[in-house]
């Protein structure tokens, strides 16, 4: 059973690395099927998911050699600006491992071994020096574009990003960068979002976090499959979210309470479990 633990786990560590903030530069004028680009760029914010939650089952797939996959099914709920859960359940539909990020940090917890770790963001940023985000994670899950320290984008904000055309689509580009580069790769004329990518300058470090196989959700249109991808360490990190049963549905507790008979461990003890798997 201490391969649910590591699954969800690696899948905190994984995600925390897409939610680090900055970004950069800006491209030549371009017209987009007798668009401007702010227009273009309207759409393509107007294309976000006004559902104030989303319930999904999910089958889980995670890749962490380059080799053989684990796969797992549970289920991922969301609750704007409140929660995202990630359940584990591999038999019968029988909890064994939960991820819960918030605004104030990230919790797991190991129901088969009866421990968890708790950790607000602000230590998470001391302990690996990086500014962690949870509205750049739910905007990655949530398929929409995002601007780092922003907590929803409108239409004012059409002005922050560039614009490229290349035969792949349309790449937006978060402008003024520091040390990170945001960049979203669009589909024209409807202003899809096919790809979110995050970039480290001048290293090999990054996330790619693609969407596929959109379904209806309400109004709109959902990414039923997502892939992500973390390049830069010693192999490639592969995960993949296959969803279904996708609804708006928000009858669910939106925090975990621990049960006091749990252990509590610190996050650098999980990591040293991780790290020798």
């Amino acid at each position: 059973m201490m391969r649910y633990i590591g699954i969800i786990g690696w899948m905190v560590l994984v995600l925390l690395a897409s939610s680090c903030s900055s970004t950069k530069t800006v491209k030549k004028s371009v017209s987009i099927e007798g668009m401007t680009e702010t227009e273009y760029v309207e759409t393509v914010i107007s294309n976000a998911s006004d559902c104030s939650a989303l319930t999904a089952k999910m089958a889980l797939t995670l890749n962490l050699d380059g080799k053989g996959d684990t796969k797992v099914n549970g289920t991922l709920r969301i609750k704007r600006g409140e929660v995202i859960q990630l359940s584990i359940a591999p038999f019968l539909g029988i909890e064994v491992a939960r991820a819960e990020f918030s605004p104030n940090g990230i919790l797991v917890i190991d129901r088969m071994n009866k421990r968890y770790v708790q950790v607000s963001f602000a230590d998470l940023g001391t302990l690996l020096k990086v500014d962690w985000n949870f509205h750049t994670l739910q905007a990655l899950f949530l398929n929409e574009l995002f601007i780092p320290g922003k907590l929803q984008l409108t239409s004012k904000d059409v002005s922050a990003f560039g614009l490229e055309q290349l035969p792949t689509g349309i790449w937006l580009d978060v402008k003024k960068s520091k040390r990170f580069r945001y960049r979203f790769l669009t589909e024209a004329p409807g202003g899809l979002l096919l790809k979110s990518r995050i970039e480290l300058d001048g290293t090999p470090y990054g996330l790619s976090w693609d969407y596929a196989d959109f379904q209806p959700l309400d109004e709109g249109r959902f990414p039923s499959v997502m892939n992500l991808l973390l390049n830069g360490g010693k192999r490639p990190v592969k995960v993949a979210f296959k969803l279904s049963r996708l609804s708006t549905n928000s009858d669910w507790e939106a925090h975990t309470q621990v049960s006091d008979k749990y252990e509590k461990v610190e996050l650098e003890d999980l990591m040293k479990i991780l790290l020798k798997k």
